[in-house]
Protein backbone atom coordinates (compact mmCIF):
# COMPACT_ATOMS: atom_id res chain seq x y z
CA UNK A 1 0.00 0.00 0.00
CA UNK A 2 1.27 3.66 -0.81
CA UNK A 3 0.05 6.42 1.44
CA UNK A 4 0.89 9.67 0.04
CA UNK A 5 -0.12 12.99 1.04
CA UNK A 6 -3.20 15.03 -1.23
CA UNK A 7 -3.88 14.57 -5.06
CA UNK A 8 -2.09 17.18 -6.83
CA UNK A 9 -3.64 19.59 -9.43
CA UNK A 10 -3.38 17.31 -12.52
CA UNK A 11 -3.76 13.74 -10.12
CA UNK A 12 -7.02 15.26 -9.64
CA UNK A 13 -7.96 16.25 -12.54
CA UNK A 14 -7.25 12.99 -14.37
CA UNK A 15 -8.23 10.96 -11.30
CA UNK A 16 -5.33 8.91 -11.35
CA UNK A 17 -2.90 8.93 -8.40
CA UNK A 18 0.76 9.75 -8.95
CA UNK A 19 0.48 10.33 -12.70
CA UNK A 20 3.13 13.52 -13.16
CA UNK A 21 6.54 13.69 -12.79
CA UNK A 22 6.36 12.63 -8.75
CA UNK A 23 4.87 9.35 -9.97
CA UNK A 24 7.77 8.47 -12.44
CA UNK A 25 10.15 9.37 -9.60
CA UNK A 26 8.15 6.82 -7.51
CA UNK A 27 8.24 4.36 -9.90
CA UNK A 28 11.99 5.18 -10.34
CA UNK A 29 12.80 4.36 -6.39
CA UNK A 30 10.39 1.78 -5.78
CA UNK A 31 11.90 -0.56 -9.31
CA UNK A 32 8.70 -0.94 -10.97
CA UNK A 33 6.60 -0.18 -14.27
CA UNK A 34 3.28 1.81 -14.60
CA UNK A 35 1.67 -1.74 -14.95
CA UNK A 36 2.40 -3.27 -11.85
CA UNK A 37 2.21 0.28 -9.91
CA UNK A 38 -1.55 0.48 -11.40
CA UNK A 39 -2.25 -3.46 -10.59
CA UNK A 40 -4.70 -2.78 -7.59
CA UNK A 41 -3.73 -6.90 -7.13
CA UNK A 42 -0.08 -6.19 -6.27
CA UNK A 43 -0.75 -1.94 -4.94
CA UNK A 44 -3.17 -0.31 -3.17
CA UNK A 45 -3.22 3.59 -3.25
CA UNK A 46 -4.73 5.97 -0.65
CA UNK A 47 -4.08 9.96 -0.32
CA UNK A 48 -4.07 10.99 3.57
CA UNK A 49 -6.67 13.27 1.66
CA UNK A 50 -9.20 12.70 -1.40
CA UNK A 51 -9.28 15.95 -3.16
CA UNK A 52 -6.88 18.26 -4.55
CA UNK A 53 -6.66 20.73 -1.18
CA UNK A 54 -5.38 24.00 -3.37
CA UNK A 55 -2.22 26.52 -3.28
CA UNK A 56 -1.10 28.65 -1.02
CA UNK A 57 2.57 30.82 -1.42
CA UNK A 58 4.57 27.97 -0.70
CA UNK A 59 2.78 24.73 -2.95
CA UNK A 60 -0.01 22.59 -2.39
CA UNK A 61 -2.21 23.54 1.07
CA UNK A 62 -1.92 20.58 3.35
CA UNK A 63 -4.07 17.74 3.47
CA UNK A 64 -7.40 18.59 5.57
CA UNK A 65 -6.59 16.10 8.92
CA UNK A 66 -10.55 15.24 8.66
CA UNK A 67 -9.82 12.67 5.40
CA UNK A 68 -7.95 10.66 7.11
CA UNK A 69 -9.32 10.49 10.50
CA UNK A 70 -12.92 9.62 8.53
CA UNK A 71 -11.12 7.20 6.14
CA UNK A 72 -8.33 5.55 6.91
CA UNK A 73 -8.81 3.06 9.52
CA UNK A 74 -11.80 1.58 7.04
CA UNK A 75 -9.72 1.65 4.41
CA UNK A 76 -6.81 -0.21 6.43
CA UNK A 77 -9.73 -2.75 7.50
CA UNK A 78 -10.81 -3.57 3.94
CA UNK A 79 -6.89 -3.66 2.98
CA UNK A 80 -6.17 -7.09 5.14
CA UNK A 81 -3.34 -8.58 2.99
CA UNK A 82 -1.29 -5.57 3.32
CA UNK A 83 2.21 -6.73 3.25
CA UNK A 84 4.32 -3.01 3.17
CA UNK A 85 2.95 0.29 3.97
CA UNK A 86 4.62 3.24 2.05
CA UNK A 87 4.47 5.90 3.83
CA UNK A 88 4.96 9.41 1.50
CA UNK A 89 5.92 12.24 2.81
CA UNK A 90 5.43 14.12 6.65
CA UNK A 91 1.90 13.94 6.56
CA UNK A 92 1.50 9.97 6.43
CA UNK A 93 3.88 9.47 8.75
CA UNK A 94 3.19 11.54 11.45
CA UNK A 95 -0.46 9.61 11.22
CA UNK A 96 0.50 6.23 11.17
CA UNK A 97 3.79 6.23 12.72
CA UNK A 98 3.01 8.92 15.84
CA UNK A 99 6.99 8.94 16.20
CA UNK A 100 7.76 12.45 16.95
CA UNK A 101 10.42 12.83 14.58
CA UNK A 102 10.94 14.72 11.87
CA UNK A 103 10.81 13.28 8.41
CA UNK A 104 14.19 13.43 7.66
CA UNK A 105 14.77 11.12 10.95
CA UNK A 106 11.68 8.98 9.70
CA UNK A 107 13.52 8.10 6.52
CA UNK A 108 16.94 7.42 7.60
CA UNK A 109 15.45 5.31 10.94
CA UNK A 110 13.74 2.92 8.02
CA UNK A 111 15.14 0.10 9.25
CA UNK A 112 13.27 0.90 12.14
CA UNK A 113 9.74 0.86 10.90
CA UNK A 114 9.37 -2.27 9.28
CA UNK A 115 8.18 -4.70 8.79
CA UNK A 116 5.03 -3.05 8.87
CA UNK A 117 5.76 0.60 7.21
CA UNK A 118 8.65 2.14 5.10
CA UNK A 119 8.72 6.03 5.51
CA UNK A 120 10.14 8.31 1.94
CA UNK A 121 10.15 11.43 1.76
CA UNK A 122 7.80 13.00 -1.30
CA UNK A 123 8.98 12.32 -4.50
CA UNK A 124 7.98 15.96 -6.07
CA UNK A 125 10.79 17.54 -8.20
CA UNK A 126 10.47 20.49 -6.06
CA UNK A 127 12.36 18.21 -3.26
CA UNK A 128 15.32 19.01 -5.09
CA UNK A 129 17.51 21.00 -1.84
CA UNK A 130 16.32 17.57 0.46
CA UNK A 131 17.86 15.21 -1.83
CA UNK A 132 21.27 17.29 -2.01
CA UNK A 133 21.28 17.29 1.19
CA UNK A 134 20.36 13.99 2.44
CA UNK A 135 22.53 11.50 -0.43
CA UNK A 136 22.53 8.91 2.03
CA UNK A 137 18.56 8.49 0.61
CA UNK A 138 19.57 7.44 -2.99
CA UNK A 139 22.77 5.32 -1.80
CA UNK A 140 21.31 3.33 1.36
CA UNK A 141 17.41 3.90 0.99
CA UNK A 142 16.37 3.09 -2.25
CA UNK A 143 18.19 0.11 -3.08
CA UNK A 144 16.93 -1.57 -0.07
CA UNK A 145 13.15 -0.27 -0.96
CA UNK A 146 13.51 -1.87 -4.65
CA UNK A 147 14.64 -5.12 -2.50
CA UNK A 148 11.85 -4.66 -0.57
CA UNK A 149 9.24 -3.87 -3.12
CA UNK A 150 11.03 -7.20 -5.83
CA UNK A 151 10.40 -9.61 -2.56
CA UNK A 152 7.27 -8.37 -2.28
CA UNK A 153 5.90 -8.96 -5.46
CA UNK A 154 7.94 -11.56 -6.71
CA UNK A 155 6.15 -13.71 -3.80
CA UNK A 156 2.83 -12.36 -4.84
CA UNK A 157 3.08 -13.24 -8.10
CA UNK A 158 4.60 -17.13 -7.13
Amino acid sequence: MIIGQAPGKKVHETGLPWNDKSGDKLREWLGIDKKAFYNPSLIAHAPMAFCYPGKDKNGDLPPPPICSLTWHEEIRNQCSDVQLTILIGHYSQNYYLKSGKTLTENVRLWKKFLPEFFPLPHPSPRNFMWYRRNPWFEKEVIPNLRQTIKEIISFDSE
